[in-house]
């Protein structure tokens, strides 16, 4: 545990430093109120404490909830975004705001409850403040497209899954009531890895020989360092972009045999086979196949000047070796 605790540091200090060399203090907002403080969030929440920014939190679990005391944020409320009494409790006001929350699980109740009542949550606090930049962390997973195609930020979301539209629910709330920032940013996430996230490397150690679903299709991702790196530029002040939803992903996807593949060789095991027969339990949470498309960011890099750390998957993937 304090093993893994410690890589975590290390790599958000490593995170830090990079992110040092290209932003500059006075172009981040003095103060950020960040919804849902767990993967993302809290990596965000900690490189923003290390800059100097107020950083208020909000999280339903009790250990991320004492991490971010402890790390040193200002206000940490520990409850479900959904909640409508949570307003009263910020005592503070905030420049910025971030909403990264993620669901709690109990199927699209939960979702509705995480993304859809506790945007609206959010967006009544909203109207008590004067913020410059509202962020949304949504996902790539409101695209229904599959076939190979490139994906971007002006295809269509028809057909999508139930929970897509709630996240399409909540990016809609946003949009109908952007006159309570400045700017707001809408960010579709594709599958996020990192240190402490990594499924598939998991199952190759735990010794699974064969992997539930499909290896043809194309694997979306984007680093957490990276993800992270992308919401700073956006929180700062330097670049004057218009409003507007962009795809955060890595940019260059490669079929999932390819990652399982470059994982056993650098872990010295045999090749595991696919199981199309089989479901995983991640595909039946996305309540269909995984679709094979490519996520373009070409908007994300012309419209910040936003560059990945981790260009793909083996860049990644080899940060996170050096550490096992």
């Amino acid at each position: 545990m304090l093993h893994h605790q410690f890589l975590w540091y290390k790599t958000l200090i490593h995170l830090f430093r990079m992110i040092q060399n290209n932003l500059k203090f006075k172009e981040l907002p003095e103060s950020v109120m960040i919804f849902g403080c767990g993967y993302i969030g809290t990596a965000l929440a900690k490189v923003l404490l290390g800059n100097g920014v107020r950083v208020g939190a909000l999280t339903r679990n009790q250990s991320q909830a004492e991490l971010l005391r402890s790390l040193g944020a200002k206000e940490v409320l520990q409850c479900d975004l959904h909640d409508a009494n949570w307003p009263n409790y910020l005592q503070l006001p905030y420049q910025s705001a971030v909403n990264c929350v993620s669901s709690a699980g109990g199927g699209l109740l939960g979702y509705r409850q995480s993304y859809v009542d506790g945007q609206k949550v959010i967006l009544d606090w909203a109207n008590t403040q004067k913020l410059n930049n509202f962020i949304y962390t949504s996902s790539t997973s409101v695209y229904p497209q599959g076939g190979g195609v490139v994906v971007t930020e002006q295809m269509s979301t028809q057909d999508c899954s139930e929970s897509a539209l709630l996240l399409l629910e909540s990016e809609r709330l946003i949009q109908e009531q952007q006159s309570l920032f400045q700017k707001h940013y809408i960010f579709r996430l594709a599958g996020i890895y990192g240190p402490k996230r990594h499924y598939l490397l998991d199952q190759l150690k735990a010794g699974s020989s064969i992997i539930a679903g499909r290896g043809d299709y194309h694997l979306n991702l984007i680093h957490c360092n990276d993800a992270v790196n992308a919401l700073l530029i956006a929180l700062s002040s330097e670049k004057n972009v218009e409003s507007g939803i962009f795809n955060l992903s890595d940019g260059n996807p490669s079929f999932k045999h390819e990652l399982v593949s470059y994982l056993a060789s650098k872990l010295g095991l045999k090749q595991p086979v696919f199981d199309p027969s089989s479901t995983s339990l991640r595909v039946r949470h996305r309540e269909g196949s995984m679709p094979d498309r490519i996520i373009a960011n070409n908007k994300l890099i012309e419209s910040f000047g936003w560059q990945p750390i981790f260009p793909e998957f083996r860049s990644g993937y080899e940060a996170i070796l050096s550490d096992f």
